[in-house]
């Protein structure tokens, strides 16, 4: 295939990991070792800045800035989460089409790099075959990322490593206070966490029992189980019995048998169109005071748990460089519309590789815990499980220090020259 030459613009979407920089760092790196890729753009706030034709030149951002993107949190190019939706709005998403490949034509973008979940990764499949339908030569990968770890045909998923390594420690410290606090008259403590309809994250926290019953979490609530009132309550009941206290953690998107989430304000959608989630563990707080007349406590975890890069996963943060590093490879030898993924070789010692997925196979589908994971009565994951995740958080990311505090870096974000006019 003909050297494809020309410009190469990257961009992130949905919510951030702690790792989600070092992804962009390796496109950014892996770029530069390229001679068919001129200029180096970046989108600030996803599909939505490269929209409005607001672009980044990596350029004018110094080594260290770059180098500093990996162990800096939240998205350093900015996000969004804009959906270009022709189910719903396909006289929009036309419009908003044409718009993007007459920015990419105006600044001459032959590579486009999406880093981002399932409707990130739905975006740069779109863009793909837009550009094969119009004849425009560029070469389009998605870029793996999500804490929810539910992209399909990947192992797992960068930033997952991280989350879990957060949220498991928390889980243990949470389980040192409120158990040193434990008196006869009981207590129950319930930490939210992210994940939306899959449990990955939720169950990641079984890491802190550490192999011993008797530590927190006691229970994990996972979507992939059906919440039953009746079983969870005597599970509480029991747990408090045994060790005068409870720690539960529940996935947000925990379902009850009728499939409804526990938690969903449906009056409240995102950009997607999903309903707003965060509000389990108040109902089930509700529930256990008001059924076992035990003092509780909730716990919700939030942007913490994805922007804890002080602590994140070396591990993880090595996969996520990688995969962008991966990407540039393949798109400078020509393959485009494809998402590197992780592949596991060997659990003991834990080995990866990087391979490539066409990204229609991963556009919109999400991957769940196998049920075969998770013990018989749906309370914990099983050692099946903890066998998956315990390598992902191996290591740790360390930061530089300020006055005894992380130093992460901020681009400088120098604005290209725009050559188009408003949207």
């Amino acid at each position: 295939m003909a050297e494809l030459i020309g410009n190469l613009l990257v961009a992130q979407s949905g919510g951030p990991t702690s790792v989600i920089n070092a992804s962009v760092a390796g496109v950014i790196t892996e770029a530069g070792h390229h001679e068919c890729i001129e200029e180096i753009y970046a989108g600030q706030n996803g599909i939505l800045g490269i929209l409005n034709e607001e672009l980044i030149d990596i350029g004018d951002e110094s080594r260290r800035n770059i180098e500093g993107l990996k162990y800096t949190p939240a998205a350093a190019l900015g996000t969004c989460r804009y959906k270009i939706n022709f189910d719903k709005k396909p006289e929009q998403a036309a419009k908003d089409m044409t718009r993007l490949f007459e920015v990419f034509a105006a600044h001459n973008i032959r590579y486009f790099f999406y880093a981002g979940g399932n409707d990130s990764q739905d975006t740069a499949h779109k863009i793909h075959l837009e550009a094969v339908k119009r004849g425009y030569d560029m070469r389009v990968m998605g870029v793996p990322k999500t804490i929810d770890n539910d992209l399909p045909a990947t192992d797992h998923c960068p930033g997952y490593g991280s989350v879990i390594k957060y949220n498991s420690t928390t889980v243990m410290e949470i389980g040192l206070d409120v158990g040193s606090m434990a008196t006869d008259d009981g207590s129950c403590c319930i930490v939210e966490v992210m994940g939306r309809a899959a449990g990955w994250i939720a169950a990641g926290t079984v890491l802190a029992k550490q192999g011993n019953p008797a530590n927190a979490p006691h229970i994990i609530l996972l979507p992939e189980v059906p919440f039953v009132e009746e079983k969870f309550l005597a599970r509480v009941k029991e747990t408090v019995a045994a060790h005068k206290y409870c720690i539960v953690v529940c996935g947000e998107g925990v379902k009850n048998a009728a499939g409804e989430e526990i938690g969903a304000d449906k009056t409240r959608l995102d950009a997607f169109g999903h309903a707003v989630l965060a509000g389990a563990s108040e109902v089930l707080k509700q529930l256990v005071q008001s059924k076992l007349n035990l003092k509780t406590r909730t716990v919700l975890l939030g942007y913490a748990q994805r922007a804890a890069a002080h602590f994140a996963s070396q591990t993880d943060a090595d996969e996520a460089f990688a995969c962008g590093v991966a990407a540039v490879k393949a798109a400078a030898k020509g393959e485009s519309g494809l998402m590197p993924k992780i592949v596991r070789t060997s659990n003991h010692p834990y080995k990866w590789a990087i391979a490539m997925e066409p990204l229609e196979n991963i556009a919109n589908v999400e991957h769940f815990i196998p049920r075969d994971w998770i013990t018989p009565d749906g309370f914990l994951p099983n050692e099946q499980f903890i066998q998956y995740a315990a390598p992902l958080i191996e290591g740790t990311v360390r930061p530089p220090e300020k006055n005894g505090l992380p130093q992460y870096v901020s681009l400088n974000k120098s604005p290209v020259e725009k050559k188009l006019g408003p949207r």
